[in-house]
């Protein structure tokens, strides 16, 4: 690639600007809240008559009896392929389109997408709509340019990615639509920072702990049994032993913050008794001694740790309780669980992009491995694919924040480094 070639395309990114601004608004508008999974077909939509313009061939695929798939909620999910003049390699951009609650605290409409100092803001813009916007302007740019390339693109927006991806990547990937006789290299334009690649993430375990008791009279407690406190024995020996043993635990893995190099346990939520009453109920609880008390743990894992190991940790705790607690009683529930993954440093993929992210910024990347999941996990673990990295425009500490924005000038840089990527992954004359 020349550099009279590298500056053509740049410079056809930069005069896009206006265009990628346009697109991003564009998609921030949509409010593709998840839960429950709303507007996923109208950003579909949207795509296709995009993408179609641009030479496009695209498929709606809804993910069918996946969870949280309804008539009211459906799963829709848009793949659109562009094929190239002569065989090659497939490079394929998945972005997920739905986005998380609002919140509160937010100064902006969060759903307005404004523009202003340089800055698009709303739920979305993050994570991950300006990195959809960037993948088009580039695929588009680079097919602009070269129109005679070699191989295919690929730009799917998929659904679901904030509940676990079941309903997006993992249907998806069920199906064949990331086997290697299709696709070769992928790249997820999640926000992690213009200048870094995201090789994979930490693993995780999510469970239910559930604790037992016997309901009683509330002024009689001693004829009873206390769920909640059983649970408060658990919380104790967790506090006393395993949340110290976890910060022992580190990881080569150049996992950011420098935080989550360690393993980590959070509980997501603990109730205990009886259901809580309806929002327009304004009387009081009846009273009882709790009968069941149930917990959610997020425990996220390192590569050194095996999954066996990170549950036994917690039915071994359990049974310490147990073992010096009268009439203490448990059930686990596994919810959910994903492997750690990590891509290698000198996969084809990774190192297109970081030759571009040296053209581009002047600079060697940054390789970190995510504090949490993303969709990476259903293309490894289900498309067996291994030569795929996140990277894309926008903060990882401003996804999910109230006023979330994402800079124009890291999604025209971002953008930039996508193009080049291409030119390098791609057949160009």
């Amino acid at each position: 690639m020349s550099d009279q070639h590298t500056q053509s395309l740049l410079s056809e990114i930069e005069q896009a600007t206006d265009d990628l601004i346009e697109l991003t608004q564009a998609l921030v508008r949509i409010p593709t809240l998840n839960p429950p999974g709303e507007y996923y077909r109208d950003i579909c939509e949207f795509l296709d008559q995009r993408l179609k313009k641009s030479g496009f061939t695209t498929e709606f695929i809804r993910a069918s009896g996946a969870p949280g798939d309804s008539d009211q909620y459906p799963r829709w999910n848009i793949i659109a392929r562009h094929e190239g003049k002569a065989s090659g390699d497939c490079v394929h951009f998945n972005s997920h389109t739905d986005v998380v609650e609002v919140g509160n605290h937010w100064t902006v409409d969060p759903f307005g997408a404004e523009l202003i100092d340089g800055r698009i803001f709303g739920r979305g813009t993050c994570d991950m709509k300006g990195g959809l916007a960037a993948s088009i302007i580039a695929a588009e740019a680079f097919i602009r340019m070269y129109p005679e390339y070699g191989g295919a693109i690929e730009i799917s927006g998929t659904a679901d990615e904030e509940s676990g991806g079941y309903g997006g990547v993992a249907y998806l990937a069920e199906r064949g639509y990331f086997s290697s006789d299709r696709v070769q290299h992928v790249i997820i334009p999640e926000p992690l920072n213009k200048d870094r690649i995201c090789l994979g993430h930490r693993g995780v375990w999510w469970a239910e702990i559930e604790t037992h008791g016997r309901i009683a009279h509330g002024s009689m407690p001693f004829l009873g049994d206390c769920a909640v406190r059983h649970m408060g024995a658990v919380i104790n020996e967790m506090e006393s032993s395993l949340f110290p043993a976890l910060k022992l635990k580190r990881t080569a893995m150049p996992v950011v913050p420098e935080g989550a190099k360690q393993s980590t346990l959070n509980i997501n939520s603990l109730h205990g008794g009886q259901d809580q009453p309806q929002e327009d109920y304004t009387g009081l609880p009846s009273p009882c001694v709790p009968d069941s008390c149930k917990m959610i743990i997020d425990r996220r894992f390192l590569m050194e740790e095996s999954l066996p190991e990170v549950k036994s940790e917690i039915t071994g705790l359990l049974d310490k309780v147990k073992a010096n607690r009268t009439d203490f009683s448990y059930e686990i529930t596994d919810l959910f669980e994903v492997q750690p993954t990590m891509t290698k440093q000198d996969a084809p993929v990774s190192v297109a992009v970081t030759d571009a992210i040296k053209e581009v910024l002047g600079k060697s990347p940054d390789y970190v491995v995510s504090p949490g999941t993303y969709d990476q996990k259903h293309i490894d673990r289900i498309g067996r694919m291994k030569n795929c990295i996140a990277y894309g425009p926008g903060i990882l500490d401003l996804a999910h924040q109230p006023d979330e924005y994402v800079s124009v000038d890291d999604m025209v840089d971002s953008a930039k480094v996508m193009a080049l990527s291409l030119v390098q992954l791609l057949s160009v004359a």
